[in-house]
């Protein structure tokens, strides 16, 4: 399949990239965020044999995500190559099945009704074209499937500190109903009990 890395993006500065290889990174969000969303799946299945880890980063949700839904194969997608790099380390070291595509999720390099599980976290926001990304999620996934959404919202982006220390496309970030409105528009069930609002340590009210 051809590669769709090269669509607009905006690139993740050095700390960004730096912050995702840290035990901060993986315990205090990470950790958190997954524990939070494993209360939200209805029905939740023993197994999920295809997941697809949206923006991989440097990999280490790879162990987790096998730890908690048992797959066959992890794939890994993520724009930067030099992620891909650290993300194909973690695997190796880790002893997992774990393909890693460069690609932008905007445009997937997945067949239709492919994946049983997308996981989304800390990704969306980074997206220039967030409706043809769910678009995308949406297409991919088989009936039945799980979509993992964890995001930041418009206040915590345009914070400063995080405009310091970190680069997203600034014009395109949302609220938490607005992330929703698009979600149930491309055709996702989101059930009352199926999301979460928590204000974290390092987040923002909304």
């Amino acid at each position: 399949m051809a590669s769709t890395y090269r669509l607009p993006h905006v690139a993740e500065s050095t700390f960004g990239k730096w912050f995702l290889s840290t035990q901060i990174w993986e315990t205090r969000v990470l950790d958190v965020a997954i524990d939070d969303l494993i209360g939200l799946i209805p029905g939740a299945r023993a197994s999920y044999p295809i997941v697809v880890d949206l923006g991989c980063g440097s990999g280490k949700s790879f162990v987790r995500l096998h730890e908690r839904f048992s797959p066959e194969e992890i794939i890994g997608i993520d724009i930067d190559a030099e992620m891909l790099r650290l993300s194909n380390r973690e695997a190796e070291m880790r002893g997992l099945n774990v393909s890693l595509i460069q690609g932008n999720c905007s445009l997937l390099p997945l067949p239709d009704a492919s994946v049983d599980m997308l996981f989304c976290h800390q990704t969306y926001h980074q997206l220039i074209d967030q409706e043809g990304a769910m678009k995308e999620f949406h297409r991919v996934l088989r009936s039945g499937g799980v979509l993992l959404f964890g995001e930041s919202t418009r206040s915590f982006i345009h914070s400063w500190i995080i405009r310091l220390l970190f680069r997203h496309p600034m014009d395109v970030q949302k609220s938490a109903p607005e992330y929703l409105e698009i979600i149930r528009g491309m055709g996702f069930e989101v059930g009352t009990g199926s999301t979460s609002f928590p204000y974290l340590w390092w987040s923002r009210k909304d």
